[in-house]
């Protein structure tokens, strides 16, 4: 087991309320009960989630086993979360067929890979014909963020599907196609449901209302069509040191701060105009960034006036 899943068994262990812990280690079946029995619980924490990543280690566990037992802790705690409903309808005169999982398994996994290449998915079944599945995104440069995921339930033989909400926005339209792949089957609306009994009900109106501001921000900075295709902006900085609080070595310092920063993706500009729809940044975002196509330029000296 390398440093990284060890790492990921280390984080998800600490999460779990000690009062629950031995609940969720048995759900998750992965240690037997002899395994168990040989680690103290009633230690510090730190201790016991050392115990216990060892004993994963022993047993070799994978990166899968790991995203098993976060499935396992988010089932617990599901009812915090909040969830987005899909609904899905065949066509009219449709049959609904027999419904195998583990096809159904393969299948989903295969379609979503073939679209993303950097992408994990685990599932886990769950009762009444469920499965409950974890997808960690990564990007075509960079490997899954596992602190991230995104996880969905779905129903078999039934039209809806559950994904918890996710600051990726982005990848929730690939996974609604997913669904529409596999299935046949066309998503009709989506809708916000809060699960947490003691969550305001006004607040899923308000998401939406600032969604949509955030979309028509957006689309009033860069505009309804694609962006042009820029890999790197560069911003030199030379301005004195500004503060409210008097006195201070950087304060005195008669001559100016100097410092290159540079932004670098494959297309930059569609980047920033996905960072306010995905909630990564604040709409609308810095004229630095936006003036980059009105001024064809991606150099950019910032200077005391």
């Amino acid at each position: 087991m390398d440093e990284t899943v060890a790492e990921f068994f280390k984080r998800t262990i600490l999460k779990i309320p000690m009062a629950e812990m031995m609940t969720i280690l048995k759900a998750w079946d992965f240690l037997s009960e002899n395994q168990l029995q040989t680690v103290n619980f009633r230690q510090r924490k730190e201790s016991l989630v050392q115990d216990l990543v060892l004993l994963c280690e022993k047993k070799r566990a994978s990166l899968n086993d790991a995203a098993i037992l976060d499935i396992v802790y988010t089932q617990f705690h599901r009812h915090q979360k909040v969830w987005d409903v899909f609904r899905m309808s065949r066509e009219p005169g449709e049959d609904i067929d027999l419904f195998d999982m583990e096809q159904f398994k393969r299948s989903f996994k295969k379609i979503l890979q073939r679209a993303l290449k950097n992408v994990t998915i685990s599932f886990r079944d769950a009762e009444e014909n469920a499965v409950w599945i974890r997808i960690a995104w990564g990007s075509q440069y960079r490997k899954p963020n596992q602190y991230r995921p995104v996880y969905v339930v779905y129903y078999s033989q039934t039209p809806y599907a559950f994904t918890s909400s996710s600051q990726l926005r982005s990848n929730i339209p690939l996974l609604g196609q997913t669904f529409e792949t596999h299935n046949s089957t066309t998503p009709l609306q989506e809708r916000s449901l809060g699960l947490d009994i003691n969550m305001d009900s006004r607040i899923i109106h308000e998401n939406r209302i600032e969604k949509e501001r955030v979309q028509r921000v957006t689309q009033e900075t860069f505009g309804y069509y694609p962006q042009p295709r820029l890999e790197f902006a560069q911003y030199k900085l030379e301005t004195k040191f500004k503060s409210d609080l008097n006195g201070g070595i950087l304060a005195e310092r008669e001559e100016p701060l100097r410092c290159l920063i540079k932004f670098s993706s494959p297309h930059l500009l569609e980047a920033l105009k996905a960072l306010a729809p995905a909630g990564i940044a604040d709409a609308p975002l810095s004229p630095l960034l936006t003036c980059i196509p009105n001024k064809g330029m991606n150099y950019f000296k910032i200077r005391d006036k």
